[in-house]
């Protein structure tokens, strides 16, 4: 659990970043997509990828939503 927390804030941080909004912001836009639900269920393994797989995931969702 801890260790999933610990991703989560990375990718928030790593979503803040690249879209260049606030950290809120961010945490909103994550908590939305269908990948935040695939690291929440262990039979994805969503939370055995790399940082950089997941962030690239999230940014693929919400640019297919535009």
């Amino acid at each position: 659990m801890e260790m999933r927390r610990r991703l989560e804030s990375r990718i928030i941080l790593l979503l803040s970043t690249r879209l260049e909004i606030s950290p809120e912001r961010a945490l909103n836009l994550f908590y939305e997509t269908n990948v935040c639900a695939m690291l929440h269920d262990s039979r994805y393994g969503l939370h055995l990828m790399s940082d950089t797989y997941i962030i690239n995931d999230v940014l693929r969702e919400l640019q297919d939503r535009q």
